[in-house]
């Protein structure tokens, strides 16, 4: 067993759309009122649910990743998780077994590298006996992955939850909660996911009534006893101290790096910033929607993903910041940007009412969230884990070096094949990385590189 693993337990569902994120709120929440020193974490490659979490426990919020993330990095942020708490709460990602297609990167990949118990959490609209039947399946499809209980969300009345504990009771899981329907403690929603933490106005009230819904619910005493670290053989015997010595993530790629940080940029991890502090890199925020420049001092700029496109006619009218980014990359400065960041360094950016926004030009590049003219409806939605190896030697790494990453975007980039789109031809040797599904099926080259700028649609999680 590795002994750097805390105590902790996982909140899961049998799909998405359960209500696991809301209770997990609400849980972190009330375990603050409670006094309780109790650490997050979120499975899968998420941005916006850990803000979440952080607004709800007064602690960050680390994202885990058993497919995109090496073992050693996994192990290395659980024990940071566990430094400050005397157990640790995960979120689970859409269903308990759904990541890659051989499992890896699920929230049952993760129980079995950890040792920790699930707790499911099942919307019982609709059903009665019936969700014995559903308990009973996720209770043997793995024998390995130990329900520690479970709660069932959305109950319509006393009748519906005595029905459910009747039919659940030979299963022998400990029924930890009965969560009724409220439609107040829905949170809202837009296309890659909930809305942002910082722009929900009433978050703390939100949080605050949730742990008061849940504190008559749900049994928190008795499931804070359920976390548990029981490393399971099939993912256990540690790593070694040289894995531990590598900081998970992209490397620095700059010993002072400006990194764009607000709403339209938020998509960035708080344990690559951190593993970019510990390696020695100075980082200095700035907001390209206040109209800041990047430091000028610095010798890279990260812009990470978030939501340009919502913002594309404010950011297109930030002379500063389009004129600091073109000074950074003038005076050799690495400017690297992913999804959001990548687009707004091309040429435009065109939104989803088909209006067309100039971005910085620094790369040969438009994109546009407008449905294609294919007589189908609506936008083509781009998800899954992938793997990348450099075409060239970059500042981010030379050529051959390999990641694991993750794409989820309804962005498409526009060819000079299309009559109506200003864009300048990709030359041979541009293309950034060479791309792979997460079975190892060879996609498109994705990315551009120009010079010191580069940047693609794929958000790196971790080196391989």
């Amino acid at each position: 067993m590795d002994n750097r693993i805390p105590p902790g337990l996982l909140i899961a569902a049998p799909s998405s759309g359960s209500g696991k994120t809301s209770i997990t709120l609400a849980l972190l929440r009330r375990f603050r009122q409670l006094k309780r020193s109790v650490a997050s974490i979120k499975v899968g490659p998420d941005y916006i649910d850990p803000a979440f979490h952080a607004a709800a426990s007064g602690q960050a919020c680390t994202s885990l990743d058993s497919w995109a993330m090496r073992e050693s990095s996994v192990m290395q942020l659980l024990e940071t998780a566990g430094e400050r708490a005397e157990f640790v709460l995960g979120e689970g990602v859409m269903g308990l077994f759904d990541g890659a297609p051989d499992g890896r990167g699920s929230t049952a990949d993760l129980a079995l590298m950890t040792g920790w118990p699930v707790v499911l959490v099942i919307d019982a609209r609709g059903m009665a006996a019936s969700a014995a039947a559903i308990l009973h399946g996720f209770k043997t499809f793995d024998p390995r992955v130990s329900i520690a209980g479970v709660i069932f969300n959305r109950v319509g009345s006393d009748r519906h939850a005595a029905m459910l504990a009747k039919a659940c009771g030979p299963l022998d899981v400990p029924l930890l909660g009965m969560v009724r329907n409220a439609s107040h403690l829905q949170l809202p929603s837009r296309h890659l996911g909930l809305i942002q933490a910082n722009e929900h106005e009433a978050l703390e009230s939100f949080l605050e009534a949730a742990a008061c819904d849940i504190a008559g619910e749900i049994d928190c005493d008795r499931l804070a006893v359920s976390a548990s670290a029981r490393l399971c053989k099939e993912r256990g015997g540690g790593v070694s101290g040289a894995s531990r010595s590598r900081q998970p993530g992209l490397k620095p790629f700059g010993q002072r790096i400006a990194v764009a940080r607000d709403t339209a940029f938020a998509f960035s991890y708080p344990f690559l910033l951190d593993a970019w502090r510990t390696a020695g890199a100075e980082i200095s925020l700035f907001s390209p929607l206040a109209d800041e420049a990047p430091d000028l001092t610095a010798d890279a700029v990260y812009l990470p993903g978030g939501y340009p496109e919502l913002h594309a006619g404010r950011l297109a009218g930030n002379r500063s910041f389009m004129t600091g980014l073109e000074e950074s990359a003038r005076r050799g400065a690495c400017v690297y940007g992913e999804c959001g960041g990548y687009m707004v360094l091309g040429e435009g950016l065109t939104d989803a009412q088909g209006v067309r926004h100039a971005m910085a030009g620094l790369l040969p590049l438009e994109t546009s969230f407008a449905p294609e003219k294919t007589g189908k409806p609506g936008r083509r939605m781009v998800l899954g884990y992938r793997q990348a190896a450099l075409l060239q030697d970059t500042a981010i790494g030379m050529a051959g070096e390999g990641f694991r990453g993750h794409e989820f975007h309804y962005a498409r980039e526009l060819s000079v094949d299309e009559p109506t789109t200003p864009v300048r031809a990709v030359r041979p040797g541009d293309r950034l990385f060479g791309l792979k599904d997460a079975q190892g099926q060879d996609l498109a080259d994705a990315g551009l590189v120009r010079g010191n700028v580069m940047g693609s649609f794929l958000h790196i999680i971790d080196t391989v």
